[in-house]
């Protein structure tokens, strides 16, 4: 089965676009899932600003609904809270739903943000409608000034997300912008009445204008950055030559899945790897056919071993195997006996067969403690029993091995 803790090229991150063909509405799929779901957790975080937005437009909307004496208003304050609660309760419904292991997952989700930022920038919209039919020049500053709020916060906020961030923000001024002009028309004595508001519909435009662009440049230098803050993570967990966890995301996989173990009353047995005969294959023939032999163990173990196990190469000819979810030592038995099997079947490397085989010591956890560093050097321990018995053989840890262990530490 396929190996879920190695770095295969099937799970290498998906290409982002080059700088020079970066779309303003990319689809999700152009971004590595790790860097996607960060974008997403970064759409629910903000919950303090919905809520302030949610408590001014109320307020804005039944001050001024009841000085205009305006149902309508007062109709759009209702909507405004029942908006920002629903926002809120999205919110935290996402917070506790765990993180998300799927595109689709994280597309449903984004798509309840959006509905709630298009509902926001709605009803902003018709209060500007209303409020700029009405000649009442320190109401349109007010209800102006909260679409720029609108639109600075979800530049700030939702830019990560071109596609809601730009749909969001013409909703709320392109409304607002087409009320600046059409109060324009209408005749009033107001000296200079429709320069100014056409003036005002002018600003409103041009500042839109610059916040698209902005929106593109804050989106592509957020998938830049945080792209290579993951891949350089990604790298610092994996080993470079076969792409399999290295010993840092090793301690963290063992960690966890012992810890599981534990509460299940169940056993991870460590299997600890060491290629026999592999210096001699490096001396005939060179270490790039060595490197390109490793690749080659690393892909068998890969298929060896069920979705949950770890794969891990520790350095040289070293691997570890973490089998999770054992019930009994012999299904650790099994598993060495197999992957001695197949290890030692021959190998191609540049049209050349080589041979090698595998001995293989193994520790289990809880039985022999749950720390990392002593199960290794207690299936180190059981290996060398192994090699000097006579190679290609798997052997469990017993207590000399560990008492030999413990001393060495």
């Amino acid at each position: 089965m396929a190996h879920s803790h190695s770095m295969r090229r099937s799970d290498s991150p998906t290409p982002v676009e080059p700088r020079s063909r970066l779309r303003i509405f990319p689809s999700p799929a152009a971004l590595p899932l790790p860097v996607y779901r960060d974008f997403v957790d970064m759409l629910f975080s903000m919950r303090l600003p919905i809520f302030g937005l949610g408590i001014v437009f109320v307020a804005i909307c039944v001050l001024i609904g009841r000085e205009l004496d305006n149902r309508f208003l007062l109709l759009l304050a209702a909507l405004g809270v029942m908006t920002t609660v629903l926002r809120l309760g999205t919110m935290r419904a996402y917070a506790r739903s765990g993180p998300a292991t799927d595109f689709e997952t994280l597309r449903r989700w984004e798509r309840r943000y959006a509905t709630g930022n298009y509902a926001s920038a709605i009803l902003l919209a018709l209060l500007n409608v209303v409020a700029i039919s009405a000649h009442y020049p320190m109401l349109h500053l007010i209800t102006v000034s909260l679409v720029f709020s609108f639109g600075a916060g979800v530049v700030s906020r939702t830019s990560v997300r071109p596609k809601i961030c730009v749909t969001s923000l013409l909703l709320a001024t392109l409304p607002t912008i087409s009320a600046l002009a059409l109060h324009a028309l209408q005749p009033h004595s107001t000296p200079l009445h429709a320069e100014l508001f056409l003036i005002e519909a002018l600003i409103v435009a041009m500042i839109t204008g610059l916040s698209l662009q902005t929106v593109y440049h804050l989106y592509r230098s957020a998938v830049e950055h945080h792209t290579a803050r993951h891949d350089m993570t990604k790298l610092a967990r994996t080993d470079a030559l076969t792409g399999l966890s290295n010993r840092l995301l090793l301690r963290e996989l063992f960690q966890l899945h012992t810890a599981t173990a534990v509460q299940a009353k169940n056993q991870v047995a460590l299997h600890f790897l060491d290629l026999d005969g592999f210096k001699t294959i490096n001396d005939c023939y060179g270490h790039p056919a060595g490197d390109a032999l490793l690749e080659q163990v690393a892909r068998r173990l890969e298929t060896m071993v069920r979705s949950e196990d770890v794969v891990s190469r520790l350095g040289g000819d070293e691997f570890v195997v973490l089998q999770v979810g054992v019930h009994d030592e012999s299904e650790a038995e099994l598993l060495a006996r197999r992957i001695i099997r197949e290890i030692s079947k021959p190998y191609i490397v540049d049209d050349i067969a080589m041979s090698i085989s595998v001995s293989v010591g193994i520790a289990t956890a809880p039985k022999l403690g749950i720390e990392l560093e002593r199960l290794l050097a207690c299936a180190d321990a059981a290996l060398y029993r192994a090699k000097a018995g006579g190679k290609a053989r798997a052997l469990f840890c017993v207590d000399a091995d560990a008492a030999m262990a413990d001393m060495a530490a």
